[in-house]
């Protein structure tokens, strides 16, 4: 079962970006992902990570079916850059954790130990816990919004048969689907554009790992993988 922390409304607002394009950004902070601002200084290690070491790690992924420019990591605090991390649960491993009271996910891996990746969780009222699985998985998916947004909100509705994946689509590179018994519970694991996000609670109940993150973690990934979401 999942319990939310509030009435989670995953076609919430949406607002227009210049001729012809929705607002990424917008749609981020008000159907189910979001966006918030952390500006940091450029020059900081975190647990031995230099940060011209999270620039590489970061780096851009020319190879992408839409090229992937580098994340700006100045604007990341360095605890949130992908490490591998001590941890200690009775869950399998490959099970994915998240953890948004601390804005981390985990992916468990052997011997007790996990990767861990910095997030952006559901803002106050929209955090949600509970055990879910990947139900189904993709790359560069087509986003489509829900009748509720193109409701409120009519300059969706061009998108009403689909918004094909790309660099403006708001569910990014990568994206995870989280199921219970069956159904689509609306919320997804997803590849965030906008490292200003991590380690913000800002979101409609979707949780957002930095593109590079979200390519690492799906590529370890298959269908039916269990994912935990823990209490705020």
């Amino acid at each position: 079962m999942i319990t939310r922390g509030g009435n989670a409304d995953v076609g919430e607002t949406r607002r227009m970006a210049g001729p012809g394009l929705l607002d990424r950004r917008s749609f981020l902070v008000g159907s189910a992902v979001g966006v918030g601002a952390l500006g940091l200084g450029g020059c900081a290690v975190s647990d031995g990570m230099s940060f011209a070491e999270a620039q590489r790690l970061y780096g851009p992924a020319p190879e992408e079916k839409f090229p992937i420019p580098a994340a700006d990591i100045s604007k990341v605090d360095p605890k949130y850059y992908r490490r591998t991390v001590r941890y200690d649960t009775k869950e399998a491993p490959g099970t994915i954790i998240v953890d948004p009271g601390n804005y981390y996910v985990y992916r468990v891996e052997e011997g007790g130990n996990a990767t861990r990746y910095g997030a952006n969780v559901g803002r106050d009222g929209f955090r949600w816990s509970g055990d879910a699985y990947v139900g189904r998985k993709a790359e560069w998916a087509t986003w489509t919004p829900p009748k509720e947004m193109i409701k409120r909100q009519p300059e969706a509705a061009k998108y009403a048969r689909g918004m094909p994946g790309g660099l403006e689509n708001p569910l990014g590179a990568r994206t995870l689907y989280l199921y219970q018994n069956g159904a689509y519970t609306l919320y997804t694991i997803y590849a965030s554009s906008e490292p200003e996000s991590i380690g913000s609670g800002i979101t409609s109940g979707c949780v957002g790992l930095l593109s590079q993150d979200m390519i690492h973690l799906y590529s370890q990934t298959p269908v039916k993988t269990k994912v935990v979401v823990l209490p705020a």
